[in-house]
């Protein structure tokens, strides 16, 4: 399952300064807008503790994480949406994202310019929200015109779920703060309207925030919270440092700075969980791997997301949660206490949960 997230900001907020210390695949970073057109894209592993312990406990010939594209989108500016700094462009380039983490500058520098001449993330991110919300208002309208005619009760359903949005959009609030049923949400699935997608919004502030935060993040902080949003507070000039270490310096360094975990590593972490992903594992000589699957997910599809095969021909999955298996550190000691389980089509899958299943071919 491929997870791809696009960095949104307007332009200088350190949003390519992010990619470049989450992927290999380097951006253009420099101190004027627009000094990245095309998106980079850059696939980086999860960071998962946990397959690091099974790999001590099982000493397999090779240990896959899971991964995420994350997708470095040029920066966008107020007019956007019809076009001012490539804006339709750009907005385009969203649109084929699962979730946006949407960057604010949240520090006071006078050698960085900002585009728009002082520093205000509010401001920022209603400037970005407003460009999106437009382009969201064309879809809206392109599809009203073009099934205004249409008598069948699946038009006449789209249409009436379109004018409500159209009238939440019309307010200045984005599509993910509406409540919708299941049949609705198909329906709006469908159209890959821009705020509809879930955010996470990253406050990139100075070396001496990085811990606390500070008045900036706060006013972001509320905006996400009632936005039902994720949030989060890091700094890119540090991560960058901090990319350039090997392991143990990391640990050492960010010891220094009285943090458990590099900001790129939470990043990382919360998009995962954007859209409520969680992590299976299969454990055996060969390989130690991580699998993505969504929240809830059964048994049956956990299965067919190694192969098509094995959801169809599903009859059983041996199931060791993680922790047992680190308590009695093989899949036989667990199997002798009790810890492996027998489950059927209708078992839902843990996070962590290391499985093994037996399928007809």
């Amino acid at each position: 399952m491929s997870l791809q997230c696009g960095i949104v900001g307007l332009p200088n907020v350190g949003k390519s300064t992010l990619f470049n210390c989450l992927s290999s695949a380097k951006a253009t970073a420099a101190n004027f807008p627009f000094c990245t057109i095309e998106p980079n894209i850059g696939t980086i592993t999860v960071p998962d503790e946990r397959l690091f312990e099974l790999e001590k406990l099982v000493n397999p010939e090779k240990v896959i994480p899971t991964t995420i594209e994350i997708v470095d989108i040029a920066g966008l500016v107020k007019g956007a949406s019809k076009g001012e700094g490539l804006g339709n462009q750009f907005l385009g380039n969203i649109r084929n994202t699962d979730a946006i983490i949407h960057v604010l500058r949240c520090f006071d520098d006078n050698n960085v310019i900002h585009v728009d001449g002082s520093v205000n993330p509010v401001r920022d991110k209603e400037i970005i929200d407003t460009e999106l919300q437009i382009k969201d208002l064309e879809t809206v309208d392109a599809k009203l015109s073009k099934i205004s005619k249409a008598t069948d009760v699946q038009s006449k359903k789209t249409s009436e779920i379109l004018k409500q949005v159209k009238k939440h959009l019309e307010t200045g609030q984005n599509i993910r703060t509406m409540q919708f049923n299941e049949v609705e949400k198909e329906i709006i699935k469908e159209f890959q309207f821009l705020t509809a997608k879930p955010v996470l919004y990253v406050c990139n502030v100075d070396e001496k925030s990085a811990v606390i935060g500070n008045n900036y993040t706060l006013q972001i902080q509320e905006i996400a919270a009632n936005e039902n949003a994720q949030f989060m507070i890091i700094c890119a000039k540090t991560e960058a440092e901090i990319a350039e270490l090997d392991r143990e310096d990391q640990i050492l360094f960010l010891n220094e700075l009285g943090l458990s975990q590099s900001g790129v590593g939470r990043l990382i972490n919360s998009a995962y969980k954007l859209l409520n992903y969680i992590t299976y594992f299969t454990a055996g000589k060969k390989e130690v791997r991580a699998w993505t699957i969504t929240l809830e997910t059964k048994a049956p599809q956990a299965a067919g997301v190694i192969h098509t095969d094995f959801e169809k021909g599903f009859i059983r999955a041996e199931v060791i949660h993680f922790a047992d298996f680190i308590k009695y550190k093989s899949e036989s000691a667990c199997r002798d206490n009790g810890k492996l389980n027998i489950e059927g089509k209708d078992y839902t899958v843990q996070d962590g949960d290391i499985m093994h299943f037996r399928f007809n071919v």
